[in-house]
């Protein structure tokens, strides 16, 4: 066990409560200590929705500990059914049930008997599972049971719909920009008279899963969650899926062409490659900007992409193939997903780091020191301390990738996001240059306080571009410790400059 202060992916438990909380009348009840129950907090701070059904912490204390928590578990499961009247109620575990050893499969069995509520117990592994392999494993132990019940009783919908339709799976609460993607994918499939069946779990009824099978295929955009559903509804319903995530121009382009092939349309229903086109020459405009003279300033210059499978994987595709940028280092904290990720960008960056360890990936862009990050708000801090610019492409997020107005990273309107978010994130720092320049402000004079530099070096590097200066002082005082210089000096400094340049 290690202690962290950053976790890329939460436990387990956070997982199971974000799908739980995604739908409609279902509440999540956690068997867990005093403490443990922040997510509510966390979930009405970040999501800007107007309400939300909370879930209920069965606290672990010291009377649990004493005689058992059977009676207490089963007594808030009883109460919350008369209380809120879910459809559904599912018992979540926690770290701490685990280590306890508790069965609560079996609590949930003898709730399920006094409720007029369906009681399903998350079956989840605490100490195999993240937060992202759990939230795949309970959604698709939801949908399993949902649809097994109606089966039983006779409910289930299998004939399919009119129109070419699709479901689409994992928009979660709490997800990145899911909300946004959804509704930009809403109206490409619009566009191309495409019915959307249902998304699931984010704002349905859990009612409604019996409906699932109708649709033609499914979609399932992030691989972190929606797969083992999807695979799932294929076994059982012979319901082809779609995995590639249109995130930028060729991969917006790929996922239409398989979108096509799974709904088995023929040319002359549907004009996939005409939509394809008209939407690249004239709602997209990363296809222009990607040779107009702003972007080609940025060819060759290095970045670092970490962050979470999907994200991470897609922008170094779109950094290398669609911009011309090069890609020092990809990463991606699902180290459960190594090998897909692998695959997806061993062609298109020069090395591939997988873990979890944010100080890992410190030192990997200290290292390196790219013009830019793309990564995580973990990453963001870290380029923050070392002066490197950084745009966020993944989860975990600050409040501010939670915005109100329209901003999807998926579809043709989503490279028009991609293309602002990364040259203002290469261009990021020349607003302050400009206000040295003009005078705007003056903290950047007393930046250097460091013994080695002289007071003439000290002048000569305030003059330097703030978005820059970090690099040059870091590089300047590596060249000066490898050389056993004791002072730092102007001619110091263009040594240094020299000695970069030829390497």
């Amino acid at each position: 066990m290690k202690l962290a202060y950053w976790m890329y992916a939460g436990p387990a438990h956070i997982g199971t409560l974000r799908v739980a909380s995604s739908f409609k009348n279902v509440h999540a009840i956690m068997h867990a200590p005093l403490g443990d129950d922040y997510f509510n907090v966390m979930r009405s701070m970040l999501e800007r929705e107007r309400d939300f059904t909370p879930v209920t912490a069965s606290i672990v204390d010291r009377h649990v500990l004493g005689r058992g928590s059977e009676e207490k578990v089963v007594q808030n499961i009883i109460c919350k059914d008369k209380q809120e009247a879910p459809n559904f109620i599912l018992l979540t575990p926690t770290c701490t049930s685990s280590i306890l050893q508790e069965d609560l499969q079996n609590f949930a069995d003898q709730a399920a008997m006094k409720v007029n509520s369906e009681v399903l117990f998350a079956d989840v592994n605490h100490y195999r599972m993240n937060e992202l392999q759990a939230m795949d494993r309970t959604l698709e132990q939801i949908i399993r049971f949902s649809l097994e019940k109606a089966k039983n009783n006779g409910r289930l919908e299998v004939k399919k719909t009119e129109k070419p339709s699709v479901n689409i799976l994992g928009m979660f609460t709490l997800g990145f920009h899911h909300q946004h993607d959804c509704r930009e994918l809403k109206r490409m499939f619009t566009d191309l008279g495409i019915d959307v069946n249902l998304v699931i779990p984010q704002g349905a009824d859990i009612l409604i899963l019996k409906d699932l099978p109708k649709a033609w295929c499914n979609i399932v955009l992030y691989r972190e969650a929606g797969i083992m559903a999807a695979k799932y509804l294929q076994k059982d319903f012979d319901m082809p899926f779609v995995t590639t995530t249109p995130m930028g121009i060729q991969n917006t382009k790929i996922f239409l062409s398989e979108l096509e092939i799974a709904l088995g349309l023929n040319k002359e229903d549907i004009s996939f490659q005409e939509y394809i086109n008209r939407q690249t020459r004239f709602i997209s405009q990363a296809a222009w900007f990607a040779r107009s003279i702003d972007c080609q300033n940025l060819t060759g210059k290095k970045a670092v992409v970490f962050g979470d499978a999907t994200h991470a994987a897609s922008m170094v595709r779109i950094l290398a193939c669609e911009m011309g940028i090069r890609v020092s280092c990809a990463g991606t904290y699902c180290k459960h997903d190594a090998d897909w990720f692998r695959e997806q960008v061993i062609d298109f960056c020069d090395e591939i780091l997988i873990t979890d360890d944010h100080t890992q990936v410190s030192n990997m862009i200290t290292r390196i020191e790219p013009a830019a990050i793309f990564g995580t708000q973990m990453e963001r801090h870290i380029g923050k301390r070392l002066d490197i610019p950084c745009g966020v492409i993944s989860a975990p997020v600050h409040i501010q990738n939670f915005p109100l107005g329209f901003r999807p990273f998926l579809g043709y309107e989503g490279t028009n996001q991609i293309a602002d978010l990364v040259y203002n994130t290469f261009t990021l720092g020349m607003e302050d240059h400009l206000l040295e320049i003009f005078g705007g402000h003056d903290t950047r004079d007393k930046e250097v306080e460091n013994s080695m530099w002289s007071n003439a070096a000290s002048t000569e590097l305030t003059k330097i571009p703030g978005f820059v200066r970090g690099k040059v002082k870091r590089n300047t005082e590596k060249y000066a410790k490898e050389n056993n210089i004791k002072e730092i000096t102007v001619e110091v400094m263009f040594a240094a400059k020299e000695d970069a340049e030829q390497v």
